[in-house]
């Protein structure tokens, strides 16, 4: 299966170095390429991409305006969408993960994790890139619970109250698996039920929800 990809950013040059490494890619294809966040929205709306990769700092509407308006709270059939930019800056993390991105990565990040970034965002998971994982938790946890006192629909489990601290601590479903000495398709279904509980979208989600009560802590 191919992974369909729209890219937007306002850099011509930047634009045509991500297509070529993704369509490097044997299960990549860049189907579109926008250089503003509204001509973003319109081409995914009509091309339907598995993955958008939008840059931030787009003139007009920008990435985070962007995702919100194809990934946000309030949209009926979202996209999926990660977020790359050159500024490794928490406010531009925190936004664009509360606006619906399921991934947020650095142009230093390298063609690998972009990859990997552009597989697990078609896959409904989330990559962050690694240097800036804990710290944009913090921000989350930092800002407080965007919903106080909110609960799970139903009690966790034992084994979901190890799953989820364990996708908090950034740990892929095969380490989880091998953690807890259960199946893969295990680990995906204590997931998909931490998601119907917590009323969670992605990983970063589950992630959010852990930090914001505290059954993770920062050290």
């Amino acid at each position: 299966m191919t992974i369909r990809v729209l890219v937007a950013d306002d850099q011509e040059i930047v634009r045509t170095g991500l297509t070529m490494i993704l369509n490097a890619e044997p299960d990549l294809e860049v189907v579109g390429q926008a250089a503003d966040g509204l001509e973003a929205v319109a081409l995914a709306g009509r091309l339907r991409p598995d993955v958008c990769l939008f840059d931030i700092r787009m003139p007009g509407v920008d990435g985070i305006e962007a995702t919100r308006r194809l990934a946000g709270p309030t949209v009926a059939d979202p996209l999926a969408v990660v977020v790359i930019t050159t500024f490794d800056l928490d406010e531009y993390v925190y936004a664009a993960l509360r606006a619906g991105a399921r991934g947020f990565l650095l142009k230093d990040a390298g063609s690998a994790l972009l990859g990997q970034a552009m597989r697990a965002a078609a896959g409904g998971d989330a990559l962050i890139a690694p240097s800036v994982t804990t710290r944009l938790l913090k921000a989350f946890a930092d800002a407080g619970p965007s919903a106080p006192g909110r609960q799970p629909i139903d009690p966790l489990t034992g084994r979901e109250e190890q799953v989820l601290v364990a996708v908090a601590r950034g740990r892929t479903n095969t380490e989880i698996a091998a953690d807890l000495h259960i199946s893969l398709s295990t680990v995906k279904t204590h997931i998909a039920s931490l998601m119907a509980k917590l009323g969670a979208r992605n990983r970063v989600e589950i992630a959010m929800w852990a930090y914001e009560t505290n059954r993770v802590r920062f050290p």
